[in-house]
């Protein structure tokens, strides 16, 4: 374990959580891609901020920007409890003009910038910059102290993948040491790891500064008029010119339970990966497993009566198999298969549901046949709907991807006519 003087207890969290996520189409119309609902009762930006706090990190900052209503009341009810006299403090930063009455966040470095006086006033040691829209479990800690072990100016967070699935990543090009020789951004042929030449390092938009180095290059970046302003493509790539950079593997601090075997990280950012991986909580064993009381996933507890389960005639049984159902949930004689329930559905007489994940308040009226769908909070599912049989209807009433999953939203079943 990581030594007792813990890094963590002197660092500052800083999540980027200002992104729309516009690969998730109409699921984040209305709200940014970290407030997105994941895994039956929490959002995404809920793993980055459980991390950091399970960590030990106790001051954290949230920068957002995109349709951020929904993030910054889901964080106001839920990630309230920090207290300023024991050193905690959690403070959400919109993008609010602070430079200059024009400006908004303009990029991810300045997101950090624009906010360098309120990092100052806390006088933290080090920074874990965060994206805040991927599923994983990690521990900064270790990751923390092997930056201070290192000497490193900046150490990155990084996933070992298959080589030619990097292509879509920025790749790191590492010695022995894990130095960081390169940052080539999307590379047709990325480079592979010394010790492992048929796998590669692609950044997993972590990143651990000292304070004082980091505001330093954050001024300096943003005096640079030909600067885009973004971590990735201007501040980590000159670091890597012009000082030491080292990369941290995911593997040495991905925190795994008895049940989970592989290190765990998804970015959820398109409605098959979405729908995926809120599927695979359904599973005996899932990759991910959050019911790990070690490593508790923090969210907005709702107070909620448990779900239930009604009707016991032969065609008309409220049942559940393989399926996550959350709390406020009521089965009136409908069946479910591998199906996630968020909180408050209700799942009406002669409905069934496979491969359905299905968001907060959803009412699913009788005989409706739903099959690999995600259906967007509060909708209303008209009696008899059908989706999942004809690929060609589907398509053209919903969002339909080429695998066959199918975004259901409210206006959508405003459009149809029935």
């Amino acid at each position: 374990m990581p030594t007792s003087t813990a890094a963590a207890a002197r660092a500052m969290a800083y999540v980027l959580a200002g992104g729309r996520g516009s690969r998730l189409k109409e699921l984040t119309d209305r709200r940014a891609k970290p407030a997105v609902y994941f895994g039956g009762k929490a959002r995404i930006i809920d793993f980055a901020l459980s991390n950091a706090l399970n960590s030990g990190i106790r001051r954290i900052g949230v920068a957002t920007q995109y349709k951020a209503h929904s993030l910054i009341r889901h964080m106001q009810r839920g990630w309230n409890f920090f207290r300023p006299e024991r050193n905690e403090s959690f403070d959400i930063l919109p993008a609010s003009q602070r430079v200059s009455e024009t400006q908004w966040y303009e990029g991810t470095a300045d997101a950090v910038y624009q906010n360098i006086d309120i990092i100052e006033d806390y006088g933290v040691e080090y920074m874990v910059i965060l994206a805040g829209d991927h599923v994983y479990k990690m521990d900064y800690e270790w990751m923390l102290q092997q930056h201070v072990d290192s000497g490193a100016d900046v150490t990155i967070g990084c996933l070992e993948v298959p080589r030619m699935e990097a292509t879509g990543f920025g790749v790191m090009h590492v010695n022995d040491k894990d130095e960081i020789l390169a940052f080539v951004e999307k590379p047709a042929h990325p480079p592979g790891i010394p010790d492992k030449p048929d796998f590669a390092l692609a950044s997993m938009g972590i990143y651990v500064f000292h304070t004082k180095f980091l505001l330093d290059a954050l001024r300096r970046d943003a005096a640079d008029p030909n600067s885009s302003r973004d971590f990735g493509k201007d501040i980590i790539p000159y670091i890597v010119q012009n000082g030491k950079a080292v990369a941290h593997r995911f593997a040495k601090s991905c925190v795994r339970s008895d049940f989970e075997h592989e290190p765990y990280w998804r970015d959820v950012g398109t409605i098959d990966a979405y729908w995926q991986a809120n599927i695979d909580l359904t599973a005996i064993v899932p990759e991910l497993d959050i019911y790990d009381k070690s490593w508790p996933i923090w969210t907005y507890a709702e107070i909620t009566p448990p779900a239930k389960f009604v009707h016991d005639d032969e065609d008309r049984r409220g049942s559940a198999t393989s399926s996550v159902v959350s709390g406020d949930c009521i089965i009136s004689g409908a069946s479910l298969n591998k199906s996630l329930l968020f909180t408050g559905v209700r799942a009406n007489s002669f409905s069934k549901l496979e491969g359905a994940v299905i968001l907060p308040n959803v009412k699913i009226g009788r005989r409706a046949q739903l099959k690999n769908v995600v259906i967007d909070h509060g909708v209303v599912i008209p009696e008899g709907l059908v989706v999942g049989e004809d690929p060609d209807l589907d398509a053209k009433r919903f969002r339909r991807t080429e695998s066959g999953i199918c975004l259901i939203t409210q206006p959508m079943i405003d459009k149809l006519d029935i």
